[in-house]
């Protein structure tokens, strides 16, 4: 595997527990720091593609809070210092 494709791979694990470890903090914290748990719901909702031979169901959905994307800066940041 090239360096690049190194970078890219730890970018996105990076992003992606920041993202989930923000969520979390959100959650956990949403009684005491209730602006921490403020968000949106991004996505498509799921759907079913029946083609008589083979059902196809598909679908995104993703919670967004404040606190994920404080999660995501630090995960940016911290790439940035490797």
């Amino acid at each position: 595997m090239r360096t690049r494709d190194k970078n890219v791979l730890i970018l996105l694990l990076l992003l992606l527990s920041g993202s989930i470890v923000g969520g979390f903090i959100g959650d956990a914290f949403k009684d005491t720091f209730n602006w921490l748990a403020y968000g949106k719901t991004i996505g498509v909702n799921t759907f079913t593609l029946d083609l008589n031979i083979i059902k196809i169901t598909l679908g995104f959905i993703m919670n967004i809070n404040i606190a994920s994307i404080i999660g995501i800066i630090i995960a940016i940041f911290i790439f940035t210092r490797l």
